[in-house]
C-alpha cells in the first residue's frame, strides 16, 4: 500500500492520549475502522482524514507525514 500512514495515525492518537473507541464515537465510526487505518488495512476518506488532524491538533501533513520541499 506504500506509505505507512497507520503508524502515524496510530502515534498521533496515542500522543492525544485517546483510543481507538474514543476517536471512533467522535467521527461517528466503528473502532475496527480506526484499527484498519492503524495497520495500514485501509486508508479513511477524506471528510475523516480532516476531522482526524482536527481532533489530534495537527495539520493534515503532519499526519500523513508530508512535508511540502520540493
Amino acid at each position: 500500500m506504500g506509505k505507512d500512514f497507520g503508524k502515524n495515525f496510530k502515534e498521533y492518537r496515542k500522543l492525544s492520549r485517546m483510543t481507538q473507541k474514543q476517536v471512533a464515537d467522535k467521527l461517528g465510526i466503528h473502532q475496527s475502522n480506526v484499527s484498519d487505518w492503524e495497520n495500514n488495512v485501509s486508508r479513511p476518506e477524506y471528510e475523516n482524514l480532516i476531522e482526524l488532524a482536527k481532533i489530534y491538533e495537527v495539520s493534515i501533513c503532519d499526519l500523513l507525514d508530508v512535508n511540502d520541499q520540493k
